[in-house]
This record gives C-alpha cells, structure tokens and sequence, in this order.
C-alpha cells in the first residue's frame, strides 16, 4: 500500500501519536476513529478544504500538526495531498502549486529568511501556522504578500485545529491588533470546543478532544472583552 492508504486506514482504525515532549515526557496518545473524524470535520470547515484542494505537507507526519492538521482531512474528502520533507527554499519555489500548507513558526521564519521571499505572491494560498505562538511579525508578511493566514492552537489530545483566527487581508490584521491584550500571543476567536478557565488555566473537552472528561491544557491563557482567547505561557515554561 502506498502511504495515502495507509493514512485513510486511520479512519476506521485509529493511530497512536506521541506528544511532543517539548514541556515534559512525550506521552503516547489514541485518537480513535470517532475523534479523527471529528476532528477532520472542523479542519476541513476552518481551513475551508474542498475536493478540489491541493495540499503541500511539509511537517512530520508522527506529529498532530502534520498528520491532523490538513493531511488526514484532505485526504478523507478526496483533496489532492503531497508530502515532502520541510525545505525553506523549495517551498518558497513550490508553494504556489498548492492551495493550503501548514507549517510552524520556525519554518516561516526559515521561508521569510530565503532569496525568493521578497518577491513571492501568496495570492490564492491559505496558510495554517501553529505548534509554538505565532507572533505578528510572521503573521503580517504573510498577509501582505496576499496569504490567507490562520494562526492556530491545539495540541495532540484536542484538535489539531480547536482555537484559531484567520487573518483574510490587511483590516483583519488591524482589527485584531486594535484590541490587542500587550506582550500576549494571540491565539482566536474561533473555538471548536468547549473551554473553561480557571484563573489563567486552559482547559477543554469536546468531539474534538480524545476522552469525555475536561483536558488540563497546561496552557495558560486570558480572554479579552471581544473574545479573543490570548496565550501567556506553558505552566512549565
């Protein structure tokens, strides 16, 4: 079997990913086939994915973000997937074969670092941006050189995509820099789960979350007036 089928087997069996173990021991997570397509409903709904699709893969596919965030989503509605190891310089030569992509932070600071980047137009593409806070410096330049961008939160037990905002053109930027909480990260508006804070604690649960109880994110976050959900920091951190 190639790896697409492969990968649409995990529809109906489930996979075990591991978390990242950036903030602690890596744990081994199920994502049961009832959460995955729960999941995939409300990535392909945020990220608006269609059949007619083309994805550009570019993070590791052990990880939520890789394999959850677009991958696994396209693929369950017939969209057209390619997946290549993260290369700044090909992306920037590439990526306008494609209509969604996803990276992280630190590749779009790799991307923004090469020659190509001050001539791209990313007219037509719409880039999903998460696993590390997204600041506005990588926002801005990507919405500026035409990219639909969203800056996205989730982690390996909810999501990948559970709390973002999209950034369509340059008054969405000013919008949400208007009611800016200073020094904090913003991390959306737009809430596929349930959430609940206690004090600056993030916790959540949902069709989107593995298990029926309340997850301790570890995250701690604040929400201003608008409902705009901000990241502080990891309780870790």
């Amino acid at each position: 079997m190639n790896i697409q089928t492969d990968l649409l087997a995990m529809l109906k069996q489930g996979t075990t990913l591991n978390t990242s173990g950036t903030t602690g021991p890596s744990k081994a997570i199920f994502q049961s086939p009832k959460k995955l397509k729960a999941a995939n409903e409300v990535a392909v709904d945020s990220q608006k994915l269609t059949s007619s699709s083309r994805v550009y893969t570019v993070c590791k596919l052990k990880h939520a973000g890789g394999l959850l965030a677009q991958t696994l989503p396209a693929l369950s509605i017939g969209a057209e997937v390619v997946i290549e190891d993260f290369s700044a310089y090909r992306f920037v030569k590439e990526v306008n074969n494609y209509t969604h992509t996803h990276i992280t932070p630190m590749h779009a600071k790799a991307i923004m670092g090469t020659k190509g980047w001050k001539d791209i137009d990313l007219t037509g593409l719409r880039v999903t941006c998460g696993s590390d806070p997204v600041a506005w410096d990588i926002i801005e330049p990507f919405v500026i050189r035409g990219a639909v961008f969203i800056a996205n939160w989730g982690m390996t037990e909810c999501g990948p995509c559970a709390i973002n905002v999209t950034f369509r053109n340059m008054d969405d930027v000013a919008y949400y820099q208007e009611s800016h909480m200073k020094g904090l990260t913003i991390m959306g508006d737009n809430v596929y789960c349930d959430t609940r804070l206690d004090g600056d604690q993030l916790y959540v649960k949902g069709d989107i979350c593995v298990g029926d109880e309340y997850i301790h994110t570890g995250d701690r976050v604040k929400l201003n007036s608008f409902g705009h959900f901000y990241y502080i920091g990891r309780n870790d951190a």
